[in-house]
């Protein structure tokens, strides 16, 4: 019986190169495997308002790089993750780049820093109110997951906000989840809490939602509002 030879489309080394090849040939697919390279995990939602195109035209994309191996995923709740099974392939990435001249194009933020992410705040406000109920020991992280848990000083930190840790800590939702943020590349605050904050926030006429559903507009003084319900919580500029 004859072995397989390099020009046999069977041949393991070939038949990974060209497959790999069919992959990059297409624009949509290259760049999503740059984005994950080069920023890490993403969610289909982040991909597809950073590529301009339907979570539908996406997803037959990432299900043929799954298919081919070339990324896995990870779910927590509704939230699905697409990351890089063999990061080695960043090298071959770059070796492109250097072959065509200069760095693969990444595209920039699709959305501006303060937008909504559903029903909770993202941005620079929601990365900010995160970091602070973590440094205030209102919040806690879990191993192993994006779910957060109340901290010992939930009940006093929430109680400026006018919201019952109580009641949201018996709420079917998730009480409070870290989402990974588009723009900044750090978690925001998301589940009940995350939602629960923004309400109050519009209550108060800091925040509104603009026409177009998804983003958001801090009203004059806001800042220096923000700083007296939750003392300490900065905006990154």
């Amino acid at each position: 019986m004859t072995s397989l030879g390099w020009t046999s489309a069977e041949q393991p080394v070939v038949a990974t190169v060209t497959g790999l090849a069919r992959e990059l040939a297409d624009p949509i697919r290259l760049t999503v495997l740059q984005l994950l390279a080069h920023e890490g995990p993403h969610g289909m939602t982040q991909l597809a308002d950073i590529l301009g195109v339907t979570p539908a035209r996406l997803g037959n994309h990432l299900a043929k790089l799954r298919q081919a191996g070339l990324v896995v995923t990870s779910q927590s709740g509704r939230h699905v993750t697409y990351r890089l099974k063999d990061p080695s392939i960043t090298a071959v990435l770059d070796a492109l780049a250097d072959y065509a001249g200069g760095a693969l194009p990444v595209p920039g933020p699709a959305a501006p820093p303060e937008r909504l992410c559903y029903d909770h705040a993202a941005g620079r406000l929601g990365v900010a109110v995160l970091d602070h109920l973590l440094a205030a020991d209102a919040l806690r992280r879990r191993a192993d997951t994006d779910e957060l848990e109340l901290g010992p000083r939930a009940a006093q930190v929430l109680d400026r906000l006018g919201i019952d840790a109580a009641e949201l800590a018996g709420s079917r939702r998730k009480t409070a989840t870290s989402c990974l943020d588009r723009t900044l590349r750090r978690p925001h605050l998301g589940g009940a809490l995350g939602q629960a904050i923004l309400a109050r926030l519009r209550a108060e006429k800091l925040v509104e939602i603009d026409q177009d559903g998804r983003t958001l507009t801090l009203r004059p003084g806001a800042p220096e509002r923000l700083a007296g319900l939750l003392p300490g919580l900065t905006l990154e500029r």
